[in-house]
């Protein structure tokens, strides 16, 4: 109990700093997944088309060369920010990819009747999308987003390689500070825990809310 106590803003600080990283990016990854979505279900053939290539680049790119890309490569484009936004876009753009082919799978669970309905009611791809297929295709895809977020949650701990706060990240200041290094481990991992089962319980209370009876 020493290192927790001890050290116990240090952990604060890091624990809140990946609590931080989670949110913004779970965010960022579920509105440009959904755009994404609707990208690959379009009628329109360039979106689908920037909707595949999106999803194949981003699904087949190491996340640790992604932050290599967004840290180091847009910088040379004039855009400067602090490392923790390169860390939130990184993440979110990478889970994005994933978010997408969940809503994407979810949305192919609705019979293509009900939105062939919509459409000779007069209703345009927007309309059909928003108001009939996406509600049916939600109650399906609760479980799955649930666990893409709780990975995005644990992907954070690469951000500590590149000057961002986060949990995994105390680990290095409590070695110099020549605290056993396994119970150092022991109380990231807690911290870790405590937020992947928040997520869970949070979609777990959603999927008995919404979700489809099995």
């Amino acid at each position: 109990m020493d290192v927790l106590t001890d050290n116990f803003a240090l952990y604060g600080e890091g624990f809140l700093g990946t609590l931080e990283l989670t949110v913004y990016a779970s965010l960022l990854a579920l509105a440009l997944g959904f755009v994404m979505a609707s990208f690959r279900v379009s009628p329109v053939r360039a979106l689908r088309a920037f909707g595949t290539v999106w999803v194949t680049v981003l699904r087949n790119t190491p996340l640790t060369l992604l932050f290599f890309a967004v840290v180091l490569g847009l910088p040379r484009f004039g855009l400067v920010l602090p490392f923790q936004l390169f860390a939130v876009l990184a993440l979110g753009c990478y889970t994005s990819a994933f978010i997408c082919e969940v809503l994407r799978s979810g949305i192919n669970t609705v019979h293509r009747g009900q939105g062939e309905a919509a459409r000779s009611l007069g209703m345009s791809f927007g309309q059909t999308l928003g108001d009939v297929v996406l509600p049916q295709a939600f109650r399906t895809v609760i479980p799955p987003v649930g666990s893409t977020l709780i990975a995005l949650a644990k992907n954070s701990a690469i951000a500590g390689a590149f000057s961002v706060t986060e949990l995994l990240g105390t680990y290095k200041v409590l070695s110099e500070r020549g605290y056993n290094i396994v119970w150092s481990f022991v109380w990231i991992a807690v911290g870790y825990l405590i937020i992947t089962l928040a997520i869970s319980a949070l979609f777990h209370l959603m999927e008995r809310r919404w979700g489809v009876a099995r």
